[in-house]
């Protein structure tokens, strides 16, 4: 079974209070969205837990195939190994998606421009928005 994946992670501040969205595309069937408030993280952290979350509910699933686009485009060249993974706080989440990724028979990262996933990050800012007006 085939899907497309938009992610994204975010924080207001860097680091700053985090959020993730995620918008799972299953070919031919249905989509399926999550969110969720991270606490204080950076950028790229919330953009690798993102991620993680997307590709664990993917193969919930049972997806096999998996086309990956995020906005970060420091992830997606880590992800292609195109960049190394410089930071400590990183590598732990990077070889997560690495042994999330080695369970299905097709996956690539794609960078889009910030326009081209709009729907996972206004889930990222409703999670961040829902936590902040509950403290």
């Amino acid at each position: 079974m085939r899907a497309t994946l938009h992610s994204d992670g975010g924080a207001r501040g860097n680091p700053g209070p985090a959020g993730i969205g995620f918008v799972l595309h299953i070919m031919g069937g249905k989509t399926i969205q999550g969110s969720d408030y991270i606490g204080e993280a950076t950028n790229n952290h919330a953009e690798y837990v993102a991620l993680l979350k997307g590709l664990h509910k993917a193969r919930a699933l049972a997806v096999t195939e998996v086309t990956c686009y995020l906005d970060s485009e420091l992830v997606v060249k880590q992800l292609r190994g195109e960049y190394r993974v410089k930071h400590q706080d990183l590598r732990p989440l990077y070889e997560q998606v690495q042994q999330v990724a080695s369970a299905f028979a097709r996956i690539s990262f794609q960078h889009v421009l910030r326009e081209k996933n709009k729907a996972a990050d206004k889930l990222v800012n409703e999670a961040i928005d829902r936590a902040l007006h509950q403290r």
